[in-house]
C-alpha cells in the first residue's frame, strides 16, 4: 500500500505564499495522476491542480495564475507552490494519486490564510 503524506502547511498572512509538498513512501509518482485538493468547512472537496504523468497540468479556476504544481520523480515528490494568499484558500489540502482506477490520498494538512 502506497502512503503519501502532506506536509507544508501553516498559519500565513493574505497576500503570502506557502510550499506545500506530498511524499510517497516509494517510487511511483512516475506513473500516474498527482493532484491536490482541498476542504474547507461545510464545503465538498475540490480540485486544487494536478499533474498527469507526461507532464500536463491543470488548475482550479480559483487558483489559476497563484498555484503552480510541480513534480519531482527522483524524490517522490510532488509539490504546490501557492502564491498571493486569500482568506478563502483556508482549507485542508490533501495530496492524491490516481493511477489505473486505484486512488489513494494522503492525510491532509491544515492551511490557514488570515486577513
Amino acid at each position: 500500500q502506497v502512503r503519501l503524506v502532506e506536509s507544508g502547511g501553516g498559519l500565513v498572512l493574505a497576500g503570502g505564499s506557502l510550499r506545500l509538498s506530498c511524499a510517497a513512501s516509494r517510487s511511483f509518482l512516475s506513473i500516474g495522476t498527482m493532484g491536490w485538493y482541498r476542504q474547507a468547512p461545510g464545503n465538498q472537496r475540490e480540485l486544487v491542480a494536478y499533474t498527469s504523468s507526461i507532464g500536463t497540468t491543470n488548475y482550479g479556476d480559483s487558483v489559476k495564475g497563484r498555484f503552480t504544481i510541480s513534480r519531482d520523480n527522483a524524490k517522490n515528490t510532488v509539490y504546490l507552490q501557492m502564491n498571493s494568499l486569500k482568506p478563502e484558500d483556508t482549507a485542508v489540502y490533501y495530496c492524491n494519486h490516481l493511477f489505473s482506477g486505484v486512488s489513494t490520498w494522503g492525510q491532509g494538512t491544515q492551511v490557514t490564510v488570515s486577513s
